[in-house]
């Protein structure tokens, strides 16, 4: 049961994870997220970055399944992640960037065409949009992510984002 006003905003989160929206997070959905992302960027899933995705993919699942699958069925229910991100992310988001660093960083490797090392906010916008944000929330979203305003987006910036997203309400 949600009841805090704090528990009802994470709660939204979870279709974030929830890609194919049939009520659960599992390893599916980390898995049809980088087939997203590599289909997006014409990245081939058996290349060193579509491997480096999925096993990016792989840690993320693991690190949130271990976090919020209370009954040890690989399948994360509403309930089960939001009391898993208010009783162990809450005060602890720099917990949750760990765990989502490898995923992101290996998104980042596909989404970044120049390869230098950053993703240009298009690109950026490109890749949300591939992982189900709408177009328009995608562009705002990796505008605000390019927080020194050099229109690339680092693994210095997404990383505290995408936990301040998942642990912080506002």
């Amino acid at each position: 049961m949600v009841n805090s006003e704090y528990e009802r905003r994470i709660a939204a989160r979870f279709t974030t994870f929830d890609q194919d929206g049939n009520g659960h997070i599992d390893r599916s959905d980390f898995s049809g997220a980088a087939k997203a992302l590599l289909a997006e960027f014409g990245v081939a899933a058996r290349s060193d970055r579509g491997q480096a995705l999925y096993g990016g993919a792989e840690a993320l699942w693991q690190g949130l399944a271990g976090i919020a699958d209370r009954d040890g069925d690989q399948r994360i229910t509403r309930e089960e992640f939001v009391t898993g991100a208010v009783k162990r992310l809450r005060d602890k988001p720099d917990r949750f960037a760990e765990i989502a660093r490898p995923f992101l960083h290996a998104a980042l490797g596909v989404a970044d065409t120049d390869g230098d090392g950053a993703v240009t906010v298009a690109d950026t916008a490109r890749a949300l949009t591939a992982f189900g944000v709408p177009e328009d929330l995608a562009r705002q979203a990796a505008a605000a992510l390019d927080t020194d305003g050099d229109g690339k987006v680092g693994e210095t910036e997404i990383v505290p984002a995408f936990a301040r997203y998942f642990t912080v309400p506002e």
